[in-house]
């Protein structure tokens, strides 16, 4: 494997807002049962409440005690019926969110042959850049084609030399490239909703097995603001009794976000796990809900 790193990294711009409103986002989750107030979370924070309160309404369309209201009614509900309902699913049946239209990035998508995937990645240049997102520092990675991998990049887990290994170590006979530039306009276009365009559609490769490849377009069938299990979709592509596989498949997801693996959530409602951190996934849950 050939990989082109810029070991000079240039500093990467200050992503606040994602790290102060996932705390948030863990504190009014965990802690309803307490109903926090604004300066409870701003203290327990170090932020000012002002700040939580302008910094979180902003990213995520509601205020924190919308939030926090949100929590506690999916709560009683929950209690009451014994559905054991997951968070996102009651939310919308509490008209936080209205209908979302197939997949609102807009995807074009095309599949690479199995030859080329068994090849992994031989012949193929990859270039890469890392961007801010709602959601952290993304790497994201793209092909002559299309874009070809979305990640993100916690400190906590290795940085970007983390995200870059677990990303080029699914195409190891890759040529890689550094190019923010070249990645840029994708980063602009995956995070900006108002650049969500049936008639400009994304495009992207998709770069699997057979069986991973068909699981990752059911993914793509799922509307924003909604969630499907992991036996849903593996009884849309045919296979009921292959939930462990679909699951399998949905964490080797290699665009994430665009390919929306944290819209899938466990038979009994469970969020479980996601690649890229369960806060990110709520996260991501969140402020979809917020624009559906």
């Amino acid at each position: 494997m050939t990989i082109s790193i810029n070991h000079a990294r240039e500093i990467a711009p200050v992503t606040d807002d994602y790290a102060l409103v996932s705390r948030v986002i863990e504190l009014l989750t965990e802690k309803y049962r307490d109903q926090p107030t604004l300066e409870d979370i701003a203290r327990k924070l170090g932020h000012a409440p002002l700040d939580v309160q302008k910094t979180f309404t902003r990213w995520a369309g509601i205020s924190p005690k919308a939030f926090l209201q949100a929590v506690t009614l999916d709560h009683a509900k929950r209690l009451l019926s014994e559905e054991r309902l997951p968070l996102l699913e009651t939310s919308i049946e509490l008209g936080l969110s209205g209908p979302g239209r197939l997949h609102d990035l807009f995807v074009t998508h095309e599949a690479m042959s199995p030859g080329e995937w068994k090849a992994k990645g031989r012949g193929l240049q990859i270039r890469y850049g890392f961007h801010p997102s709602p959601f952290g520092r993304a790497l994201l990675m793209a092909t002559d084609r299309g874009l070809c991998g979305v990640a993100f990049s916690d400190d906590s887990r290795g940085g970007d030399d983390y995200a870059l290994r677990d990303m080029s170590g699914r195409w190891p006979e890759a040529v890689y490239q550094r190019d923010d530039e070249a990645l840029r306009p994708y980063a602009g276009r995956i995070f900006d909703p108002e650049r969500w365009s049936s008639e400009q559609p994304l495009r992207v490769v998709l770069i699997g097995t057979d069986f991973q490849i068909r699981v990752w377009e059911q993914l793509m069938e799922i509307p924003m603001g909604k969630v499907r299990t992991y036996s849903d979709i593996a009884t849309s592509i045919g296979a009921p009794k292959a939930s462990r596989a679909v699951g399998a498949a949905i964490g080797r997801n290699p665009i994430s976000f665009v390919v929306p693996c944290h819209r899938a959530i466990g038979k009994s409602g469970e969020l479980t796990g996601y690649h890229w951190g369960l806060t990110r996934k709520r996260a991501m849950l969140g402020w979809e809900a917020a624009r559906a």
